[in-house]
């Protein structure tokens, strides 16, 4: 049974950063790319960043040159560092996992086969 869980999500300043940690119960995590979705209320869920399991990265282009994804292996731990955040990151944000050795479109979130029960993160003005 795969799990992914959340933490890391809290109430902070505009300006101000925020690093998410999603921890995966996969044996194999290595070979799975991690997504970052998120979901502000009345909106589509968005896409945010992913990471491959080749090691290469991607960013939607509203959080580009402010977030960072990042991975550790050996934790099975993908993480989102947030720096210079803004009122309109306001939102639920969701860990995804994709895989394995998968070779495709990373920002449509139903192509993602695994999803953890999302963290708040609220900034305020």
């Amino acid at each position: 049974q795969v799990q992914l869980v959340e933490s890391g999500g809290g109430l902070v300043q505009a300006g101000g950063s925020l690093r998410l940690s999603c921890a995966a119960s996969i044996g194999t995590f290595s070979s799975y790319s991690m997504g970052w979705f998120r979901q502000a209320p009345g909106k589509e869920r968005e896409f945010v960043a992913a990471n491959s399991w080749t090691g290469g990265s991607i960013y939607g282009d509203s959080v580009k040159g402010r977030f960072t994804i990042s991975r550790d292996n050996a934790k099975h731990t993908v993480y989102l560092q947030m720096s210079s955040l803004k009122p309109e990151d306001t939102a639920v944000y969701y860990c995804a996992a994709l895989g394995p050795y998968y070779g495709g479109s990373y920002t449509n979130p139903a192509m993602y086969d695994y999803w953890g029960q999302g963290t708040q993160v609220t900034v305020s003005s």
